[in-house]
């Protein structure tokens, strides 16, 4: 046993020995790595960016969306970008668009000695017909929000504080026309939020006029409501120095939208009312050669709304409704310049909408416009969801702005009512509404796969026969002893259909 035990011995002291001079030959220890920790001060999905005090959380989604009768992300056939559409023919009309889009987010968050400082941008890429090709690798690179809040402030790109209330994004794949919802496409901003405890804030925000701005139309411009364009328009500081050409939005804008909201954020939801004030003011009187002759008078629009939504039972269900009314400052109400919308081949729905008219030697015309949209949606389970919603629309030009309309020009139906057949009415009044709804699928948490049904209904006030021209692939249509051209209302069905796998957002 005393061999033995010799041996273990020496053979201990051997291998530290060894072990010593390896030891001596190897470099400087290495410092211990600072493994990711988690940051509980904001909610689910933040980690602290090692070495700082910094929390970061990653967000984003992976999207397919087919449509039916609509396009451009959930917009319906016959509106906006989506009007030439509205012709419905084998070349021009497509009755299947995509929309394929991947978005990052990232939401940094650290305490300061003013509060919580967070930087949030969202962006990505999309590939979206029938505005971009399907095929090939052909996308084009977006973002939505880049903003910072800090002591109160928002400054960036976010949300328009005059939003209260809209089912678009939270209870349906469509983009609403019958509001001017900016939760899909952020607003340039700058922004103060005052806290009063309780939930209750007030802000007060200058915000870009650019993306609501319908703009001021002289209609001595020709055109100024074409019948496959948006109406041309003649604001100050807005038509990049063309006379009568450029739609809204061109250099820049002699005031931003001064943006007002009081609001109340509770357990049981929230409820808001805003108010704002737009530049509506026109550029200049023109002589036939586009010369300038002098000009009206400033002319300043302004919106009010009011609106809520209420959690209902421990599911999730929610009720939310907002009303609103805008004299001048149309683009804060819908999301829709302009209509068309054929049926066979001697029928036709057109609207046009704009801030405000002018015309030689007159003053600016506020137009007046108000909306209601109400939205509820019903947790069947905690995988199963339906919602239901509506929203109208309607326009009123005054009559000044009626009578500067239907005594001028306009390129692809001749609105002198002297021009039409007899039975024609020219009024550039006009409403609209949608109503749809969707059911959604979570089969496993962040994978949404849902089916949307909409109807949308243009009720025009153009009505009655009326010559109009050629469109595209469509022939211009007179009044004659074989043929009857008419303009009256039109409805359109659509359809959308998407699969969405979430990340944190």
């Amino acid at each position: 046993m005393k061999g033995v035990k010799n041996f273990l011995l020496a053979s201990v002291a051997g291998l530290a020995a060894v072990s010593g001079t390896q030891a001596a030959d190897m470099p400087v220890k290495a410092r211990p790595v600072e493994y990711v920790r988690i940051c509980s001060l904001y909610g689910e999905g933040f980690f602290y960016i090692p070495g700082t005090d910094t929390c970061l959380k990653l967000g984003g989604f992976v999207r397919l969306q087919t449509e039916y009768n609509a396009g451009a992300g959930g917009i319906a056939v016959g509106s906006q970008q989506m009007a030439p559409q509205g012709r419905f023919t084998r070349d021009l009309s497509n009755d299947i668009n995509y929309r394929m889009r991947a978005v990052a987010s990232f939401d940094v968050r650290q305490q300061t000695e003013y509060g919580t400082l967070r930087t949030y941008l969202r962006a990505g890429w999309e590939n979206t017909t029938p505005g971009a090709t399907g095929g090939g690798t052909t996308a084009t690179a977006f973002w939505d929000r880049a903003f910072i809040q800090f002591a109160g402030f928002t400054v960036g790109r976010a949300q328009s504080f005059f939003d209260i209330f809209s089912f678009s994004g939270i209870m349906s794949y469509l983009t609403v026309r019958t509001a001017a919802d900016s939760f899909a496409t952020g607003q340039n901003l700058w922004a103060y939020t005052a806290q009063f405890g309780n939930g209750l804030s007030a802000t007060i925000s200058l915000e870009d006029p650019a993306t609501t701005e319908f703009g001021t139309a002289d209609v001595t411009c020709a055109p100024f409501f074409p019948i496959n364009a948006v109406p041309a328009v003649d604001s100050a500081f807005a038509a990049n120095g063309n006379p009568c050409g450029a739609p809204a939005g061109g250099f820049g804008f002699r005031m931003p939208d001064i943006v007002g909201n009081i609001r109340v954020d509770q357990a049981w939801g929230w409820a808001g009312i805003s108010a704002m004030l737009h530049d509506s003011s026109g550029a200049y009187w023109r002589t036939p050669n586009n010369v300038n002759n002098g000009h009206p008078g400033d002319k300043y629009g302004w919106a009010v709304g009011v609106g809520a939504a209420f959690n209902i039972g421990t599911m999730g269900d929610m009720f939310g409704f907002q009303i609103a009314y805008a004299n001048g400052a149309s683009g804060q109400l819908t999301s829709s310049s302009w209509w068309q919308l054929y049926r066979n081949s001697n029928q036709l729905g057109i609207a046009y909408l704009v801030d405000a008219v002018f015309g030689a030697n007159t003053e600016v015309e506020l137009t007046r416009v108000w909306h209601v949209n109400v939205a509820y949606q019903h947790f069947w389970s905690t995988k199963w969801r339906t919602s239901w919603y509506g929203g109208y629309v309607a326009v009123d030009y005054n009559n000044a702005a009626t009578n500067l309309i239907c005594s001028n020009r306009a390129t692809g139906i001749a609105l002198v009512a002297a021009a039409q057949p007899v039975g024609f009415n020219c009024n550039p009044d006009f409403s609209f509404y949608q109503v749809g709804s969707r059911t959604q699928w979570n089969p496993v948490p962040q994978l949404d796969i849902g089916l949307e049904i909409l109807y949308t209904k243009l009720n025009t006030a153009f009505k009655g026969p009326a010559n109009f021209a050629a469109n595209g692939s469509r022939p211009a249509c007179t009044n004659n002893a074989v043929q009857s051209c008419t303009i009256d209302d039109q409805g359109v069905w659509s359809a959308m259909f998407r699969w969405q796998r979430n990340f944190y957002p």
